[in-house]
């Protein structure tokens, strides 16, 4: 959920929530959020209910979330996740795929950076890490951690696992 305007192509309700400042205060203040954030003159926030919802399915959620909201669900829900640092080849890559995107001033492409340079010294408090070279190959790899993750005996519910038969 953000309180920034779409972007681009982006749907209410598919690719975000959008919502107003005043409605995203009112949830934050009512504990709706599994964490928010404030960033770039916007808020961002992840619902919390359809999250835990998802945590006691059993199914795999993925969260495009900064740093400070890892830190936060990994608190939160610390036997349940798990932290992928996704980061760009270079800084000068990134520099050209915000440009490319065209839907920021020069000012806030300059504070993006910055922030870039200052998270990217977080990466080792993460379990993974994914240089977005090549988006095929980074899913491929995403994917391969999703299995990994999976398999991991910590992860196997106690009546299936074959060794209490």
């Amino acid at each position: 959920m953000t309180t920034r305007r779409p972007r681009g192509d982006e749907t209410g309700g598919v690719d975000y929530q959008f919502v107003s400042e005043e409605d995203f205060s009112r949830k934050v203040h009512n504990g709706e959020f599994a964490e928010s954030v404030r960033n770039f003159d916007a808020s961002y926030g992840t619902p919390r209910a359809p999250l835990e919802a998802a945590v006691c399915e059993g199914r795999d959620i993925l969260l495009d979330i900064d740093i400070q909201g890892a830190a936060s669900i990994r608190a939160r829900y610390p036997a349940d996740s798990v932290t992928i640092f996704v980061m760009p080849p270079s800084f000068e890559e990134l520099e050209g795929r915000l440009r490319k995107r065209a839907t920021e001033s020069e000012d806030k492409i300059q504070n993006r950076l910055r922030r870039a340079v200052e998270e990217t010294r977080e990466c080792r408090r993460f379990d993974y890490v994914i240089v977005n070279r090549d988006i095929e190959e980074s899913l491929a790899l995403l994917e391969s951690i999703v299995n990994a993750e999976r398999a991991r005996v910590s992860r196997m519910p106690e009546g299936l696992a074959p060794w209490n038969k």
